[in-house]
C-alpha cells in the first residue's frame, strides 16, 4: 500500500487530469496496486471510468470502496450511475436507496433516486404490455397519402432519392430546419427495404479507380460529420462509405445524421454501407436520447419506424476478403467463423439481448492481455491479441476493424496490427478531448488513416433529449 504522501500525489495527479478532461490519465494516475480509501475517497477514478464508459470497471472499483467502507455514500452513488448506464435499473435503484439512507439530506441523490424509481416502474409497465410478435410499424401506414403543405419551403421528394434533395437536406439541417414528416417516413421505408434484403455480413470489393472510407461512431454530432465530408469528400458512386454503427444517441443531432446517412444509402445503395451498432437498439435509444429526439422533432411513429429499420441493418461488412468490419468485436468461442456470421438470421431477433453472436458483435472490446476477460463496460466481454490472431488466421483475414470506443487520436492499431479501432466523433459529447478519425481504403487495400478535429456547433448540449437527468452525468 502506498504511503500517505504517495497516495496524495496520485490523488493530485488524478484531479489535475480530470479537470483537463483527460479521462484515461485520470484513471492511470490513481490506479497503483491496492490504493485504499485515501485514493478512492477522491471519487475521481470512479467518475473517470464513467466518462470513459468503463461502467464495469466503475462498478468493480465502487464495490472495492464499499468493501473498505460500507458508509461511503459516493461509492454507492457512482455504482448506481454505472448500473444505470448499462440499463441495470433495479441494481441502480438499490444503490441509490442506500446512498440516500446514508446521506438523507443530499438533494442530488434524492432526485436521482426518484428518477430511477420512475424508470423501474416504466420498464415494468412496458414489459407487462409487451407483445411477443408485434406487427410491422409500416403495416397499414399510408405514407403516400400524407400531403405536403404548400408552405413547406424545402425540396420535394418523389419516388426516388436525388442529389438535389440530399443537398437541400444538408442546408436545412445546418440551418436548424426539419424535413417534412412525409419525407422522413419515405426515407426510412425505402432504406428499411434496401437493408432488409442485404445479407447479415455484406461482402464488398473496392474497384479500380474507387475508394472506400470507413467511419466509426458519429453519435449525433452532425456538424462534425459535415467536417469529415468537407475534408474527405462527400459520398459518390466512386467514393464508397461505410459507417460502422452508433449513428445516434448522446449527440443532439441524431435524427439529422441518420436521415442523411439513410438518404445516401437510398441514393447509392451499392456503394454506401451501414453496419448496426449497439446504439441502434431500442433499450439504448430509450435512455440515451434518440427516442426523445424523434418525438421532439417529429413524432412517436418516427421512432417506431427507425427502430424497425435499425433491426434490419447488417451486422458486419467484409472488405475485400481482408477486413472484417463490425461495431463491437470478436466472440466468446474460438470456433465462431465468418460462415457463422453469414448464417446468422438477424431478422428473427430484432434486439441483441444479453448473450449470443449478435450481442457480442455489437458490444465486445479488445484488451491488451491474452485470452478473454470480463467487460470493462459491464456488458459482453473483452478479447485479447491471441483471440484476434486465431480468428484472423482461421478466416484468412488481415485484420478486424471495429469502433465502439473513444480513442484519443481517433483511431488505434492494436493486437500486432490485427485489431483496428476507428472513432469518428471528435470531442465526444463536448467533454472528451479526443480527435475523430476515418480510414481510406483503395483497390490495393492499404489502410490510410486520417484524423480531424471537432468544429463549433449551435449551443445545444449533448443528451438534450435524454430520458432524464441521470444521463447528464454520463
Amino acid at each position: 500500500m502506498p504511503a500517505p504522501e504517495e497516495a496524495l500525489a496520485f490523488k493530485k495527479r488524478g484531479n489535475e487530469a480530470f479537470s483537463k478532461h483527460e479521462w484515461l490519465n485520470a484513471v492511470d494516475a490513481q490506479v497503483d496496486g491496492d490504493v485504499l480509501r485515501k485514493l478512492l475517497e477522491s471519487d475521481i477514478v470512479l467518475k473517470a471510468h464513467i466518462k470513459l464508459e468503463q461502467y464495469g470497471y466503475a462498478i468493480a472499483d465502487a464495490t472495492k470502496a464499499i468493501d473498505l467502507d460500507s458508509s461511503y455514500a459516493k461509492a454507492f452513488y457512482r455504482r448506481a450511475v454505472a448500473n444505470t448506464a448499462i440499463l441495470k435499473s433495479r441494481e441502480a435503484l438499490r444503490d441509490f436507496k442506500t446512498a440516500a439512507r446514508i446521506e438523507p439530506n443530499n438533494k442530488d441523490t434524492k432526485l436521482r433516486l426518484a428518477e430511477c424509481e420512475q424508470v423501474v416502474k416504466r420498464i415494468a409497465f412496458e414489459k407487462a404490455i409487451e407483445v411477443s410478435d408485434p406487427p410491422s410499424a409500416f403495416e397499414g401506414f399510408d405514407i403516400d397519402g400524407i400531403s405536403v403543405e404548400d408552405s413547406y419551403d424545402g425540396a420535394k421528394l418523389g419516388s426516388e432519392m436525388t442529389q438535389d434533395f440530399v443537398d437541400d437536406m444538408i442546408k436545412r439541417f445546418k440551418n436548424g430546419k426539419k424535413l417534412h414528416r412525409k419525407y422522413v417516413f419515405q426515407i426510412i421505408r425505402a432504406v428499411h427495404d434496401i437493408v432488409y434484403a442485404e445479407p447479415t455480413m455484406v461482402e464488398m470489393e473496392v474497384q479500380k479507380g474507387h475508394q472506400l472510407t470507413v467511419c466509426g461512431d458519429t453519435h449525433g454530432q452532425f456538424f462534425d460529420l459535415m467536417e469529415l465530408f468537407r475534408l474527405n469528400g462527400f459520398p459518390t458512386e466512386d467514393h464508397y462509405y461505410l459507417f460502422n454503427g452508433d449513428f445516434v444517441d448522446r449527440g443532439s443531432w441524431s435524427t439529422e445524421i441518420v436521415l442523411l446517412l439513410y438518404a445516401y444509402k437510398w441514393l447509392h445503395p451499392q456503394s454506401f454501407f451501414l453496419n448496426r451498432g449497439n446504439h441502434e437498439t431500442d433499450d439504448m435509444n430509450k435512455v440515451y436520447g434518440f427516442e426523445g429526439e424523434c418525438k421532439a422533432k417529429y413524432n412517436d411513429k418516427t421512432f417506431k419506424l427507425f427502430s424497425e429499420s435499425f433491426s434490419a441493418l447488417p451486422l458486419a461488412t467484409l472488405i475485400g476478403k481482408k477486413y472484417f468490419t463490425l461495431h463491437g468485436g470478436l466472440f466468446s468461442d474460438d470456433k465462431t467463423s465468418l460462415d457463422d456470421v453469414r448464417k446468422l438470421d438477424r431478422h428473427k431477433q430484432r434486439q441483441p439481448g444479453q448473450q449470443g453472436l449478435m450481442m457480442e458483435m455489437l458490444w465486445t472490446d479488445p484488451q491488451p492481455n491474452p485470452g478473454r476477460g470480463p467487460s470493462k463496460r459491464g456488458v459482453g466481454m473483452q478479447f485479447g491479441p491471441d483471440v484476434t490472431k486465431r480468428f484472423c488466421e482461421a478466416n484468412g483475414l488481415d485484420a478486424v476493424i471495429r469502433s465502439h470506443e473513444v480513442r484519443m487520436e481517433g483511431y488505434e492499431v492494436e493486437h500486432d496490427g490485427r485489431c483496428i479501432t476507428v472513432f469518428s466523433a471528435p470531442k465526444y459529447c463536448d467533454s472528451t478531448e479526443n480527435k475523430g478519425a476515418y480510414i481510406n481504403i483503395g483497390p490495393e487495400y492499404k489502410l490510410d488513416y486520417h484524423k480531424f478535429d471537432a468544429v463549433p456547433h449551435p449551443d445545444i448540449k449533448p443528451m438534450a433529449y435524454a430520458q432524464n437527468s441521470l444521463m447528464s452525468m454520463m
